[in-house]
């Protein structure tokens, strides 16, 4: 008897989760993301011979299965505690960047990178490639807009509910500004939040771990994101810079770059872990769902590999 397929669209945290628990299960599975590496918003950038994560900072840890995993991750050194400034408990980062959690996880899994899927019909999914992929389960992680697209493209109807569901989710963008220093003289240590400002958070790279060179990593408030998401970037960048000058000399920044993310926070998910479709083998999943976040995405990919075991 042949291995059902499953194929996975989608290589962050929900969908490598969800590979990983299917193939102990014997699953032939195949993983598809456009992007050119696992991960999607566990990201880090290298540039000018240092790094910085640019999208998620750290992460918590909440559930009994996801302690049980990272444990492990601990223990292989791919990811230590971390104390973050003005938070209670102690959160997570990977010293060598965040999208080491994701390439531990992908190890052992069948990915394909700049892969877009740009069509499903009838058990198969059309990339922009010209390659075709044969599922008997679908599982997809995207962004919400980009999946209704997905579905659009696709002639999928979906069920009045399902379109609630899905409709009701929202996302807040973030620009992100990455810089190298010449030199630090800063006193940031642990991150730091920030509240009515255009900037959220700030944090050097090289007090986690990452690298040497004293690299900042600067999040843009959600309302600033968005009142400025179609602005020039090198604007936002200079803006973003300014406003955190009482921290920060400008004359320190050696180099720099940015990077705009639509989709940076489900700011409102779905109550449920997943969406299974009523009328197709498709499952919908992510950090949109549940209690979000990365831990949410982990729980997301763990229920919807469940529910097809």
């Amino acid at each position: 008897m042949s291995k059902q397929k499953i194929l996975i669209i989608g290589a962050g945290i929900a969908g490598l989760r969800a590979g990983q628990v299917l193939v102990q299960d014997s699953f032939a599975v195949t993983i598809v993301d456009k992007g050119r590496g696992v991960g999607g918003r566990m990201a880090t950038r290298r540039f000018a011979d240092t790094k910085a994560d640019h999208g998620a900072q750290y992460f918590s840890v909440k559930s009994a299965i996801f302690q049980e995993f990272i444990d492990e991750a601990v223990q292989k050194q791919v990811v230590k505690s971390w104390k973050v400034t003005d938070r209670t408990h102690l959160r997570y980062v990977c010293p060598d960047g965040m999208n080491a959690l994701p390439k531990f996880m992908a190890q052992g899994l069948d990915v394909k990178l700049t892969e877009k899927i740009v069509r499903i019909a009838h058990g198969v999914a059309f990339a922009e490639s010209g390659e075709q992929y044969d599922f008997d389960q679908l599982i997809i992680s995207a962004p919400i807009p980009q999946v209704l697209q997905l579905f659009e493209d696709s002639d999928i109807l979906l069920e009045d509910e399902e379109k609630n569901i899905l409709n009701s989710i929202q996302y807040d963008p973030c620009w992100a500004v990455m810089a190298k220093l010449k030199y630090s003289d800063s006193t940031i240590t642990g991150g730091r939040i920030l509240a009515n400002s255009p900037v959220s958070w700030i944090v050097d790279n090289a007090e986690k771990g990452l690298t040497e060179h004293p690299t900042l990593t600067i999040h843009a408030s959600a309302d600033y994101s968005q009142s400025h998401l179609e602005e020039n970037a090198e604007k936002v960048a200079s803006e973003l810079i300014a406003s955190v000058s009482d921290m920060v000399n400008v004359e320190q920044i050696d180099t720099y770059q940015i990077h705009r993310w639509r989709y940076a926070l489900a700011s409102q998910r779905a109550s449920g872990t997943f969406l299974q479709l009523k009328n197709y083998p498709v499952y919908i999943g992510g950090d949109a769902f549940g209690i979000g976040n990365v831990e949410g995405a982990f729980l997301s990919g763990q229920a919807i590999a469940q529910a097809i075991c």
